[in-house]
């Protein structure tokens, strides 16, 4: 399966809490998933986000 990535990183100062919210709606609304999440020493997170490649045209048409 093809997928398409998207990183996003968290600041120190956002907390537990409110990046599972965002992940959340991220997730709820824009069809992603997590992929992977690096903390670092700082206290920032690296999130990557995934979703499947779809093509919107049907099989067999030319557009």
């Amino acid at each position: 399966m093809d997928y398409e990535y998207v990183p996003l990183r968290l600041p120190s100062n956002v907390d537990r809490l409110t990046a599972n919210a965002q992940l959340t709606i991220q997730a709820e609304y824009g069809g992603w998933e997590l992929a992977r999440v690096r903390l670092y020493a700082d206290g920032t997170r690296q999130v990557m986000l995934r979703r499947k490649v779809t093509s919107d045209a049907m099989p067999g048409l030319s557009t």
